[in-house]
């Protein structure tokens, strides 16, 4: 089975006529769409009709959209390519023209009588959600000279410091000895090795990137105080109260669901410190768990996968739950719509893109053949079956919010995990249920401990940039403050923002609770599906739909759920204690 994605659905090469074509006609259509939008919104003159046309455009015209996408995937397994790099840049630049048009459509929209156009067109009824929010949030519009100048600064200021770190790291290789033999090894194979059931592999392997992170620390660290800089100003001249309040506004979340949220998050962390704890003891540590062991695998059944068991794992499971997901997920592997070999150039971890221009998405790992890995596999489909229930609906309407976008990941992992934890024998139940209440230790407690550290940079960035050393330590306290005396702080993970691209997306700042809410909510409504079965299917896949088109809260209060009280965080979390005290009974 193929282990490469192809992209021809997009485009055959960057040589085809087919897009070559489309960039020269992208070229022609945004400066046509461009002088169409200064004349258009220059008066109100047939202001509904403007609107009409400017929606049109948005959601039919998705051929740049086609060829950032072409450029971006082939980019992220092959850093190398300098053709691929080359329109990457040129895309973003050329998107970023798309600015104006924008900017002065929002602005359009805040002066114009938009609530009475809605009542008189069914266009804009559809999309009477986006058009409000456009007035809700114009008030943190700058001029559209200053707007258009802030996009085309962030091609060479925060894009670029993040594709020179993206490079970077692709590009840079850690050796480590494994079995008495020396590797140079990718990073992202390296940081499979954590994984790995040979404990001294596992600990050469936290030591190996650690020592390689230092080769490369002070570019990384340039390039993360240059961005989070440029965003501490972008959320200042807005007037947004700090970059967290910017970013809960661009999740369409109330900061009293994310407070409420955090606090039973850290009324929650007792109990899995002592998930922690038991599975220190299980490895042979006395004084909690050092980071290098947090991702162990245990017990003497070594489960590995080649690549076709785990497709094989994955499409049982998801059949399990509906034919319907499995039918989706069985097409993308045959399509060849998941890269998942380990090679040099590849960028690390895993992601799913939903390429809306043609109706697919494209899945991205590194797989080494775990129980971790195959997971991994399952939640990257989850947000593949997102973009499935969203492809019909408008482009507008399609862009859904970092916390619902860990929701259907989360739901298709819990699929896997519980489904194969019935059909195993015990030892085997008990691997699967310690990988699962491992991840979920990241989503609670790690996901916290990055909170915390991205909270506390901001604030500390205020005053000017951050050495290596400050860098390092806001990571060791949160990770001290999150882990408590589960953690051997002996042995912390300083280097951890080395590795995580989610503090580097100047656009997606605390891309980090968002995915204790999806952890969180998708438990949630998978207890529903528990009580429900069949009849839950369908109003599934419509909540999934409409997640393009309403706030967190919304979107939860259709599920049945109020995320802003906690009695629903709690419920949530008191699912994983459950699981904690089997896991504890396993192995006792």
């Amino acid at each position: 089975m193929n282990t490469r994605w192809q992209l021809n659905d997009l485009y055959t090469s960057f040589n085809s006529s087919e897009f070559l074509k489309d960039y020269e006609d992208s070229i022609k259509y945004i400066k046509e769409f461009s002088t169409w939008a200064k004349e258009a919104f220059s008066n109100k003159d047939n202001a509904k009709e403007k609107i009409e046309n400017y929606i049109n455009q948005v959601n039919n015209n998705k051929t740049l959209l086609k060829l950032m996408q072409y450029s971006y995937l082939t980019t992220s397994v092959d850093e190398s390519n300098d053709t691929a790099n080359k329109y990457v840049d040129k895309l973003r630049t050329l998107y970023s023209d798309l600015t104006e048009p924008n900017v002065l459509f929002r602005a359009y929209v805040s002066k114009v009588d938009i609530k009475k156009f809605i009542s008189e067109s069914s266009i804009l009824k559809e999309h009477e959600f986006i058009l409000n929010e456009i007035l809700e949030n114009s008030k943190y519009l700058l001029s559209d000279k200053e707007e258009i100048i802030i996009s085309k600064f962030r091609n060479t200021g925060s894009d670029s410091w993040n594709t020179m770190k993206e490079q970077l790291l692709a590009n840079t290789k850690t050796t480590v000895l494994v079995d008495g033999v020396e590797k140079i090894l990718p990073l992202p194979a390296a940081n499979n090795l954590l994984a790995d059931p040979n404990p001294q592999t596992r600990k050469n392997a936290f030591f190996a990137l650690e020592n390689t992170y230092k080769t490369v620390e002070k570019s990384v660290a340039a390039s993360l105080n240059a961005i989070k800089g440029e965003v501490i100003t972008n959320s200042s001249l807005r007037g947004y109260e700090n970059p967290l309040d910017m970013a809960l506004k661009s999740y369409r979340m109330k900061k009293e669901t994310l407070e409420t949220m955090i606090s039973a998050m850290v009324e929650s962390l007792p109990m899995f410190r002592k998930f922690l704890k038991k599975k220190a003891k299980l490895l042979g540590h006395k004084s909690g768990l050092p980071m290098y062991d947090i991702s162990a695998p245990i017990g003497n059944v070594n489960m590995k996968f080649t690549w076709e068991e785990a497709v094989k794992f994955i499409l049982d499971n998801f059949y399990s739950y509906s034919t319907k997901l499995g039918d989706y997920a069985n097409n993308a592997f045959n399509s060849g719509w998941v890269d998942s070999e380990v090679r040099e150039g590849k960028r690390g971890g895993a992601f799913c893109s939903n390429l809306h221009s043609i109706g697919q998405s494209r899945i991205m790992l590194n797989f080494d053949g775990t129980l971790r890995n195959v997971t991994t596999l399952a939640h990257e489909f989850g947000h593949a079956y997102h973009g499935e229930c969203l492809k019909n609906v408008p482009f507008l309407k399609s862009s859904y919010t970092m916390p619902i976008a860990e929701s259907a990941s989360t739901f298709c992992e819990t699929i896997v995990t519980d489904a194969a934890i019935e059909k195993v024998k015990k030892e085997e139940a008990l691997i699967i249920l310690e990988g699962e209440l491992s991840d979920a230790t990241t989503i609670i407690v790690d996901i916290y401990a990055r909170y915390l550290f991205e909270l506390r940079f901001f604030e500390k960035r205020l005053n000017g940039t951050l050495s290596v050393e400050e860098i390092n330590k806001l990571m060791e306290d949160a990770q001290k403050e999150a882990y408590g005396d589960g953690i051997d702080e002996n042995y912390l993970n300083g280097y951890a923002w080395v590795n995580k691209p989610h503090y580097y997306y100047a656009e997606r700042n605390f891309y980090n609770f968002p995915y204790a809410f999806g952890f969180m909510f998708s438990k949630g409504l998978y207890a529903q599906y528990l009580k429900e079965g069949n009849s839950f299917l369908e109003k599934y896949d419509n909540l999934l739909a409409i997640t393009g088109s309403a706030t967190v809260e919304e979107i939860g209060s259709i599920a049945g759920i109020d995320v802003t009280k906690k009695e629903f965080w709690q419920n949530s979390l008191n699912l994983i204690e459950a699981k904690i005290k089997k896991f504890c009974e396993l192995v006792d």
